[in-house]
């Protein structure tokens, strides 16, 4: 079981990493730009990320990209220190999966915070005295912003682990959440305590 471990933590840091930078630059981006096409695009695929079960996209993603492009391997794992460039090829997809939920939940946590900062009267100031707007969103917006969206980040978290489970299912990746439906499968109790105790 420990050499099982690092590979749902590569996974689920990866991801969480990835869903965080991306979800809360795509929400700044969406919440400054509100009402453009940017908006208008973005808006309804974080609703997608956040409805689509993480087994579906899973299949999806090795249909379009593994088997009809060839693009990328479909299963199996390899550590990073043994064969980089395959590893990286390996983890793109799974990764990908885990990291939608968590992308798209950040997003829309950081749009909806950026649109109620931005109307504070500080803002209005920082307008008002004539700052770039860049200065104004990095100095002003951003950091108050980023409040309750590192709160979900936490949530997110667990979130990430519970769906490994399925992802490693999906993608054969010999990980915790692959151990622990095997387990499951093969009514072993005692592994199964032990992980859900993890």
């Amino acid at each position: 079981m420990l050499e099982r471990f690092p590979i749902t933590i590569h996974l689920g840091l990866l991801s969480l990493i990835i869903g965080a930078v991306f979800g809360v630059l795509g929400g700044m981006l969406a919440a400054v730009r509100r009402g453009k096409w940017l908006d208008k695009i973005f808006t309804p695929l974080t609703y997608v990320g956040l409805t689509i079960p993480v087994f579906l996209l899973g299949i999806l993603l090795i249909y379009f990209f593994g088997v009809k492009l060839g693009w990328l391997p479909i299963s199996g794992y390899t550590s990073p220190l043994d064969d980089f460039w395959l590893s990286t090829r390996q983890v793109i997809l799974p990764v990908f999966c885990l990291a939608v939920f968590g992308l798209a939940a950040n997003a829309r946590q950081m749009r909806s915070s950026v649109l109620e900062v931005s109307q504070q009267d500080y803002i209005r100031t920082a307008w008002s005295k004539g700052l770039r707007e860049r200065t104004v969103i990095m100095r002003h917006m951003l950091k108050n912003s980023l409040i309750p969206v590192i709160t979900l980040m936490g949530v997110g978290v667990s979130i990430i682990f519970g769906g490994s489970v399925l992802v490693e299912r999906v993608f054969a990746i010999p990980g915790v959440g692959s151990l622990l439906v095997s387990s499951i499968f093969g009514q072993d109790y005692v592994v199964v305590q032990a992980i859900t105790l993890v």
